[in-house]
């Protein structure tokens, strides 16, 4: 079933903005919108000729007629012109959750481009008390954002966004940030699940009319698929860069973005996610790929290491995931660890088997270690002298894996430059709890093809059939757990011939237009 989403919004008769560039942004993501018609304008490149909203009666029969038969999965709004019709929205919108989960994106549209002002002080009230209460994100630029937000806005961009999440607004995607940093398109992401600059090179081009309206309706259409906002957001931002790149020259003034497929599938429009609210001042530099980590064992102990290690043949590469038994104290914790670490590693260096090391990154550098695994939590907790440390080692050719679940996560490990990104749970796996759905074949070929470092496909790995189904994804590794057995020396043989006979039909699934989303959030379930 196609998802529906409704575009309440402006005309542009110059073909630009409004509802003509939702219609292209809806088209490149494969949903079905409604467009609304709350505001006529007379508009070409250069100007903004007149302005005018529609009744509230025309518009409150535009949404009862699509009610019948084409409910919304998400509503956007754009240019309602009137209180009236914010009204009419406002009033939609309570009836439609009478029924079940539905998403409001509002697109604060007060001020065009041309400069022309598109909102009076009842416009901008109603925004205040009817629409803001209901929004599930909400895409001001940052002069509408302060326009909305008057004297409880903050001095920065983050402030801005905690200001309307302090007002009840789940999430908040401020745009425009690019004009702070030369050569970067940052936009601030205040979401549940996220916060950070998602940034990508910024496109230089005159022609960006509709780059407001596309973002949000592309935000709109991936919530319809069924993503969370930090995710949705992710997607908007690339969808709405490719848009940038494929602007049309039309008209003496700024020429319209265009919005298209292949936007999914293009590795240069993965955006960065910043660590904290310190806006990026360069995009980061590609590191040299490291080695491919092929047969990746995970082990709880120095003893499963070397058992592991003993096996001919063995595997390319072993991690060693220690977790701290209930009740030890501390320093008989740590006693233990650096014992480990240290036994693990020079029984990987005997064998000419990279050892990498899981979280305990402080105890594994003091221990001599020259690689290491971080999950998205233990990187979340890491101060600015940790990063500072980490940096250091890394300087000196320690390597660093990073855990992803989710596009948010990706996007803030490809920041970090790491040398390997872990992509899962890729089957249902009872080793670990975690709310994330399976991110299945589709969505692993995906990873290793957007992913600036080497994907290894983790979870649910339980038979050597599914290790070559990794392999044939295009992982570059893939990881047995419980798999290795009590034995590993016999079983390693099987899953040593499967990742081969996979890497021998690499990528001959192909990858998929667009992931599947992989986290249910409050207001869609997961769809694929």
């Amino acid at each position: 079933m196609v998802p529906v989403i409704w575009s309440i919004a402006g005309t542009d008769s110059g073909g630009g903005a409004g509802l003509a560039a939702d219609q292209r942004a809806a088209d490149a993501f494969g949903v079905h919108l409604c467009p609304v018609v709350a505001t006529v304008t007379a508009q070409n490149t250069t100007a903004v000729t007149h302005i005018d909203a529609v009744a509230p009666e025309l518009l409150e029969a535009q949404l009862a007629a699509l009610a019948e038969d084409l409910p919304p999965a998400v509503i956007k709004t754009g240019l309602l012109g009137s209180a009236a019709n914010v009204e009419v929205v406002a009033r939609w919108v309570d009836r439609l959750r009478q029924r079940g989960p539905l998403p409001l994106v509002i697109d604060p549209v007060l001020r065009a481009s041309t400069g022309a002002a598109f909102a009076d002080p009842a416009l901008m009230q109603a925004y205040r008390e009817r629409l803001l209460p209901r929004a599930s994100v909400i895409t001001p630029n940052q002069s509408e954002a302060v326009l909305l937000l008057g004297p409880l806005g903050g001095s920065d961009v983050p402030a801005l966004g905690r200001a309307f999440r302090a007002l009840g607004v789940p999430a908040v995607v401020v745009t425009g940030g690019d004009a702070a940093t030369p050569g970067l398109s940052s936009d601030w992401l205040d979401a549940p699940h996220a916060q950070g600059w998602l940034t990508l090179p910024r496109v230089d081009t005159p022609h960006h009319h509709g780059t407001g309206c596309t973002f949000a309706t592309a935000l709109a259409a991936a919530l319809a698929l069924g993503w969370v906002a930090a995710d949705a957001a992710v997607l908007a931002k690339m969808a709405t860069t490719h848009a940038l790149r494929h602007a049309r020259a039309v008209g003496r003034g700024a020429g319209p973005v265009a919005a298209r497929e292949g936007f999914g599938t293009d590795p240069t429009l993965l955006p960065r996610l910043s660590l904290d609210a310190q806006a990026p001042s360069a995009w980061p530099a590609a590191r040299a790929r490291a080695r491919d980590p092929g047969v990746y064992a995970i082990v709880d102990s120095a003893e499963r290491v070397q058992a592991v290690l003993r096996a001919t043949p063995t595997v390319d590469t072993v991690q060693l995931r220690m977790k701290r038994p209930d009740g030890l104290p501390d320093a008989d914790w740590q006693a233990q660890l650096r014992e480990a670490i240290g036994r693990s590693q020079r029984a990987a260096d005997a064998a000419g088997v990279p050892l990498v090391i899981n979280d305990h990154w402080r105890a594994a550098l003091l221990a001599g270690a020259r690689a290491l695994h971080l999950g998205q939590e233990d990187l979340m907790a890491l101060t600015p002298a940790d990063q500072a440390t980490l940096q250091t080692a890394r300087d000196r050719g320690v390597q660093l894996g990073l855990s992803s679940h989710s596009l948010w996560e990706l996007c803030r490990a490809a920041a970090l430059r790491p040398d390997l990104i872990a992509c899962g749970p890729v089957w249902p796996t009872t080793t670990k709890a975690m709310p994330w759905a399976p991110q299945g074949l589709d969505n692993l070929a995906w990873w290793a093809h957007m992913a600036p470092a080497p994907v290894v496909g983790i979870g649910g790995v339980l038979d050597p059939a599914q290790l070559q189904a990794v392999a044939a994804a295009g992982a570059a590794g893939g990881c047995v757990v419980r798999g290795l057995g009590d034995d590993p020396a016999s079983t390693l043989p099987a899953w040593r011939n499967a990742w081969r006979t996979g890497q021998a039909v690499r990528g001959q699934h192909g990858v998929p237009a667009l992931p599947h989303a992989t986290l249910r959030g409050p207001d869609r379930p997961v769809s694929g």
